[in-house]
């Protein structure tokens, strides 16, 4: 596989993934950094975004930086997570002329960018692909590459909700609980902890749903107000487009949160969409046609128009389904 060659060969690696970075890209880079790392290699783990709060349990999370370094220092980047290389932010561009650019990736969306790819879209996550990786490399893993691979694995199916859990998505976790990680702990800081300010955005949020005319499409939004009103911050958003897509027979739900604004750019406000399948259809071909992506059952997009527009537009998606 050209792609063990690669790592194998480089000396100094850029890691990224893509911006406001979930378990999964979190995790995955975590991971294959620290076997990178213990290989000899020179590896620098960075991210545009801030990491949530909500990680800061994963060890080793201190290693991602949001200052790259100099670009021209490194032989190879790694994009983990990432379907499009855009995804990476600003940065796209000076990335994509590093020498050996590295794909991998579990979107069904990818678009094949690089030097070489692992991408493989019947991969629960990304961190079921650098487990492998991992294996390939006869990489010993240790108890902290063992809770970034957990998690990566645990967060993108949703606990293992969502459709993506494969057989070998449980069978990763379980050799990871072998290797040391507290399952139950996981589960709690993730899925089962929340602040009262939490609670009180989420009563916020929930009074802001909308159903579409044949009952199939729900949506719901989240302002800046509404963050600073409850004194939460993104960290709290995290999972709150579920609850939408629980109602009975809706087969799509959507939240759409009003950004702040982009470094550089002027104050006009921008969304961020997320989408989620409780059903048949795919959302991620949905949010490909709006210059996102993601998965069938999880998906995202960026919009600049106005909550008003957006929510119509949204609601014309309803008739579709």
């Amino acid at each position: 596989m050209k792609i063990l060659e690669s790592l194998k060969e480089s000396r100094s690696l850029l890691l990224l993934t893509h911006v406001r970075p979930d378990g999964d890209a979190i995790g995955s880079a975590l991971a294959l950094g620290r076997a990178l790392t213990l290989m000899g290699k020179h590896v620098r783990l960075y991210n545009e975004s801030p990491i949530p709060a909500i990680f800061r349990f994963l060890p080793g999370i201190e290693q991602i930086v949001s200052d790259p370094g100099n670009l021209s220092a490194y032989d190879t980047a790694v994009v983990l997570d990432c379907s499009d290389l855009s995804r990476v932010g600003s940065l796209a561009d000076e990335v994509g002329r590093i020498p050996t650019l590295l794909n991998i990736d579990h979107h069904m969306t990818n678009t094949g960018f690089g030097c070489h790819r692992l991408v493989d879209s019947s991969a629960s996550s990304t961190g079921e692909l650098v487990y492998r990786l991992l294996t390939d490399l006869d990489a010993d893993i240790d108890e902290g590459m063992a809770y970034a691979i957990y998690t990566a694995i645990f967060t993108d199916t949703g606990s293992f909700l969502f459709q993506n859990t494969t057989p070998e998505a449980y069978f990763i976790c379980g050799r990871m609980v072998e290797m040391g990680v507290d399952s139950y702990k996981v589960a709690q800081t993730l899925f089962a902890t929340y602040s009262l300010g939490r609670l009180k955005l989420l009563n916020m949020v929930l009074d802001t749903i909308e159903i579409s005319g044949n009952g199939k499409l729900s949506v719901m939004y989240l302002t800046q107000e509404m963050l600073r009103e409850t004194e939460t911050s993104v960290d709290d958003i995290n999972g709150l487009v579920n609850y939408a897509k629980h109602i009975e027979d809706v087969q799509v739900a959507v939240l759409i949160q009003e950004s702040r604004p982009l470094s550089g750019d002027s104050p006009k406000p921008h969304y961020h969409v997320s989408l989620r399948s409780n059903g048949p259809v795919d959302v991620g071909t949905i949010a490909a046609a709006y210059g996102g992506g993601g998965h069938p059952g999880a998906a995202a997009f960026t919009s600049f128009t106005s909550l008003k527009d957006i929510k119509k537009e949204v609601l014309r998606i309803s008739d579709a389904l």
